[in-house]
C-alpha cells in the first residue's frame, strides 16, 4: 500500500498512529512516528503515553523499535513456510505466541521474479524458514516478500527410525507436539531404533525424509541433550578460526601496572556445587560506620574477547551458553569460559571491579568501576558456604559478606519486588550419565546474598553509563499488559477474589494479594496465576525499567562468560570510563571497548540474544523433561500426589508434587459422563455428578505412560485401566512393532503444557 505523500504535523491521535503502521514501507518504531509527525519535547511524552495505551487497549503489538497492528504481523519478521495451496507457499510467523488470540496469520509468499544476469536463489518448499518483508492488502490478506532463507531447523525432523511389517521405513518423531511420523524415502545407513536427523526430500509430505546424520541409541546417556542441541538449532561446535584464535586470546598478558590490584582481598566466588565457570565473586567487611564496603569482581571477558574477532563474531552467534545436565553449551570456547577467564581459586585473574559502598540502610550510596587483577579465595558451593555460615565460628569473610547482605535485604525489602517462590527441578547424575537423582532445588540464604550483590551490581552498571550518557544493553522487565491483567482478575474471581484495575499496578500489589492467602494449596495457586501475568523480559537499549526487580534502570553486568549481553555492557564501561587496555599489535584486535558495530546494531543485537536466550530457556526445559520422564519410565502403573495444571476441552494436565513433569489426562479416561469445559474456571465440570477437575486441583493419578524420546506423560484416574490405553515407549516390543503407517494424532500424547496452577481435591463437588 502506497504511503500517504504528507501528514499532518502535531500529536496523532490512534487512529493515525495505526494507519501510519500499516502504510509504513519500513518498520514503525517509536522514533519514526515522532519523526513522521513532527513531535519534540513534551509531545514525545504524550506519543509514549499514547502507545503505552494502545498497546494495553489491544490495537498495537511489538516493540518500541517496531510496532505492527494487533493481530497483524511485523513489516520484516522470520516466517515458515506451512503449507502450499493453490500451488503458492504459505507462511506463518516463526515466532507466534502460542497463547495469542486466534490463529497465526497466513502469508502467501511472493518469491521475486527472475531478472537477466542475476542468479534466482533456491526455490523455497515447504518447512524453510525465511526473513521476510510483509504487506497487508486492501481486503486484510498478507503478502510475504522473502529477502533471505534462513538455515532450517530440525523442529520435527529428527526422530527414531521404526520399520513397519512391510519393511517401510518411518520417523517417529521426538518433538511431543509432533503428531505423524514421517515416510523416510531414504534411511542411508541408519537401523530400526536409531536416533536420527533428517531432512525434506520434495515440497509434500507424502514425498518424505531423507537421513542425513545418525545420533545413535536414542536413550543413551547425554542422548537427551543432543536432541535439544539439535531441535532447536542451537551452535555447538565452533569453527575452526575460533579455535585457532582463542589461545591466541588465552595468552594475553595481565599487567599489574594499568590493573587495580585486588590479590589481598579474600574475595569469594559462591557457586552451585556442578558449576562449569565461576564469572562472579564477592568480598565485603563493615566500613566502621555501620556502612559496608564490598566489591563484586566479574570475569574480565572484554579483555580476550575483542569486537571484530572470530571470538566475538561466534559468541554473538550464539548469545549465550546453555546448560544440560549432562554438559553445557558454551558460549566462548572452554580454554576460556572453563579456564582463563573462571574465577578459579589461587589463580590470578582479569577482573571488572564493582565497588560499591552499602550505607547502614542497605542503600548503595556510591559505586565505581575499574579494571582488576584478583586472587580468589575461596571457590565454594551455596550449600557448603550456608553450613559455615551456621556454624557456631563461621569464617570471617562469610560473616562479614552475609551482615552486608541483611543489610541490602533489608533495602530490598523497603522496594518491595514481586516475590514469587518458584521450584527449580534438578537432575543429577553418576559418572555414567545415568540419573542418580531427580529433585526440588533447595532455596538457601547463600543463593539470596549472591544474588542481591549481583542485582547491585547491575544496577551500578546501568546507573554508570546512564552518568556518561552511554549506550546500554537494559535487561528490561515491563509491566503487565492490560489484557493479561483482566483475564488475572477474571481468573482470580473464580476463587472469591478481586483485583481491582483502576489502581496503579506494582509489584507490592500482588505481594500483599498473596500474603493474604494462608492456605498453601490455594497461595500456590495464586502464584503461578500472577506468573501467567507478567510478561517476558528482554534487552534492549531503550529503558522501560525491571517491573518485576522494581528497579528504573538494570543491566545485565555480572555473567560475561555465559551472555553476551553482559559483554556489550563491559564494553561500554570500558570506554565511559577510559578503561582500555590495547592487546598487543597482530595477536587479536585491539580495542576491547565497543565497536561501531556495536554502537549501530544495539538494538538488532539486543532482540537477537532475546531470542537466543529464548531458545536455551526452551532446550534446557524440553531436556529436564526428557530426563524427568526416562526417570519415571520404570514407574509406570504407580500412583502419585499431582497437582492440575492446565484444563482444555480434551483432558487436563497435571504434574507430580515435588517432582515436576507434565502430563495429560485424556477426557476419554474420565469415565462416561460427560465433561463440560469451563474455560473461566479453568475446569471440566460432569454434567450428571457435578464432579470438577480444575486448575490447581490436588488429586491422586496413575502413571500410564512416560515417553523419554518426547519427554511427554500421561496419566489416569487410580482405578483406569492402564492396559487398555496402550501405552507407547514402554513395551518392549513397540519398537520392533513399528508403527505400520502414518501415526495418527491420538498415538502420540499431545504433550501440550496447560496453565499453571495448584489443587486442592480429587474430584470435588460442586
Amino acid at each position: 500500500m502506497p504511503r500517504p505523500p504528507k501528514l499532518p504535523q502535531g500529536m496523532p491521535s490512534a487512529q493515525q498512529v495505526l494507519d501510519f503502521i500499516q502504510t509504513s514501507d519500513i518498520p514503525a518504531g517509536k522514533r519514526e512516528i515522532a519523526k513522521a509527525f513532527g513531535l519534540k519535547g513534551q509531545e514525545k511524552i504524550k506519543l509514549k503515553a499514547l502507545l503505552k495505551d494502545m498497546a494495553e487497549e489491544g490495537l498495537i503489538d511489538g516493540k518500541k523499535s517496531a510496532f505492527h497492528r494487533m493481530g497483524g504481523v511485523p513489516k520484516v519478521t522470520t516466517l515458515k513456510i506451512v503449507a502450499i495451496e493453490d500451488g503458492d507457499l504459505i507462511a506463518e510467523p516463526d515466532n507466534w505466541d502460542p497463547e495469542a488470540p486466534g490463529k497465526p496469520p497466513r502469508l502467501t509468499i511472493r518469491e521475486p521474479r527472475p531478472r537477466p544476469g542475476v542468479k534466482r536463489p533456491p526455490a523455497l518448499k515447504r518447512g524453510d524458514r525465511v526473513l521476510a518483508r510483509t504487506e497487508e492488502t486492501e481486503g486484510g490478506s498478507w503478502i510475504a516478500h522473502p529477502m533471505k532463507k534462513l538455515p532450517s531447523r530440525t523442529e520435527g525432523l529428527m526422530g527414531v527410525v521404526e520399520i513397519d511389517k512391510t519393511g517401510k521405513a518411518w520417523l517417529a518423531p521426538v518433538d511431543k507436539r509432533v503428531r505423524q511420523s514421517a515416510p523416510i524415502a531414504d534411511v542411508g545407513e541408519a537401523e530400526a531404533g536409531q536416533l536420527v536427523i533428517a531432512e525434506r526430500v520434495g515440497r509434500s509430505d507424502r514425498a518424505g525424509v531423507k537421513v542425513i546424520e545418525v545420533i545413535g541409541d536414542p536413550l543413551a546417556p547425554r542422548s537427551f541433550s543432543m536432541i535439544a542441541i539439535a531441535k532447536h538449532g542451537i551452535p555447538h561446535i565452533f569453527p575452526e578460526e575460533v579455535l585457532e584464535e582463542a589461545p591466541r586470546a588465552a595468552k594475553l598478558k595481565l599487567s599489574e601496572k594499568t590493573r587495580e590490584d585486588l590479590r589481598h582481598l579474600p574475595i569469594v566466588a559462591i557457586d552451585p556445587a556442578d558449576a562449569r565457570d565461576h564469572d562472579d565473586a564477592i568480598w565485603a567487611e563493615p566500613d566502621g560506620q555501620g556502612g559496608f564496603n564490598a566489591v563484586v569482581a566479574i570475569a574480565d571477558v572484554s579483555f580476550y574477547v575483542r569486537p571484530g574477532s572470530a571470538l566475538d563474531r561466534e559468541a554473538r552467534k550464539r548469545g549465550n551458553s546453555v546448560y544440560f545436565p549432562d554438559r553445557v553449551v558454551p558460549m566462548l570456547p572452554e580454554v576460556l569460559s572453563a579456564d582463563v577467564c573462571s574465577l578459579k581459586e589461587g589463580e590470578d585473574r582479569a577482573a571488572m571491579a564493582c565497588h560499591l559502598h552499602i550505607n547502614a540502610d542497605g542503600k548503595v550510596s556510591s559505586f565505581r568501576f575499574t579494571r582488576a587483577l584478583v586472587r580468589i579465595a575461596h571457590n565454594i558451593a551455596y550449600e557448603d558456604a550456608q553450613k559455615a555460615v551456621d556454624s557456631s565460628a563461621p569464617p570471617e569473610y562469610l560473616a562479614n559478606l552475609w551482615e552486608a547482605w541483611r543489610a541490602l535485604c533489608a533495602a530490598r525489602t523497603a522496594r518491595d519486588p514481586l516475590e514469587l517462590e518458584l521450584p527449580e527441578r534438578r537432575v543429577v547424575l553418576d559418572a555414567e550419565g545415568r540419573i542418580a537423582e531427580i529433585a526440588i532445588r533447595e532455596r538457601l540464604d547463600a543463593h539470596r546474598v549472591v544474588e542481591d550483590f549481583m542485582i547491585a551490581a547491575n544496577v551500578a552498571a546501568a546507573k554508570a553509563l546512564e552518568a556518561k550518557t552511554a549506550p546500554v544493553v537494559y535487561r528490561i522487565h515491563e509491566p503487565p499488559s492490560r489484557e493479561k491483567l483482566i483475564a488475572l482478575r477474571d481468573y482470580l474471581a473464580t476463587m472469591g477474589k478481586k483485583l481491582a484495575l483502576g489502581q496503579v499496578v506494582t509489584p507490592g500489589l500482588f505481594n500483599r494479594m498473596l500474603k493474604d492467602v494462608t492456605d498453601e494449596a490455594e497461595k500456590a495457586l495464586v502464584m503461578e496465576a500472577v506468573l501467567r501475568s507478567q510478561t517476558q523480559a528482554y534487552y534492549g537499549p531503550a529503558n522501560a525499567g525491571h517491573f518485576g526487580l522494581s528497579l528504573g534502570s538494570y543491566a545485565h553486568f555480572t555473567s560475561p562468560i555465559r551472555r553476551y549481553s553482559d559483554l556489550l555492557v563491559h564494553r561500554a564501561l570500558v570506554d565511559a570510563y577510559k578503561l582500555e587496555q590495547p592487546a598487543p599489535p597482530g595477536s587479536i584486535p585491539a580495542s576491547s571497548g565497543l565497536s561501531d558495530r556495536d554502537r549501530d546494531s544495539l538494538q538488532q543485537v539486543s532482540d537477537a540474544i532475546s531470542q537466543t536466550e529464548r531458545r536455551a530457556m526452551e532446550a534446557e526445559r524440553d531436556t529436564i523433561d526428557r530426563y524427568v520422564a526416562a526417570w519415571l519410565s520404570a514407574r509406570v502403573g504407580e500412583v502419585f500426589d499431582t497437582r492440575i495444571t492446565g484444563v482444555q476441552a480434551f483432558g487436563f494436565f497435571a504434574t507430580i508434587v515435588g517432582l515436576g513433569g507434565d502430563g495429560l489426562v485424556p477426557i476419554s479416561t474420565l469415565g462416561g459422563e460427560y465433561f463440560r469445559h469451563d474455560e473461566a474456571a479453568q475446569a471440566l465440570v460432569g454434567t450428571d455428578s457435578g464432579t470438577s477437575f480444575a486448575s490447581g486441583d490436588r488429586l491422586k493419578l496413575k502413571l500410564a505412560e512416560a515417553n523419554p524420546l518426547t519427554g511427554s506423560l500421561k496419566f489416569v484416574l487410580p482405578d483406569a485401566d492402564t492396559n487398555a490405553i496402550e501405552p507407547r515407549g514402554n513395551r518392549p516390543d513397540d519398537r520392533k512393532r513399528g508403527p505400520g503407517g502414518p501415526r495418527k494424532a491420538g498415538k502420540f500424547m499431545v504433550g501440550q503444557r496447560g496453565r499453571p496452577g495448584n489443587i486442592r481435591h480429587q474430584g470435588r463437588k460442586k
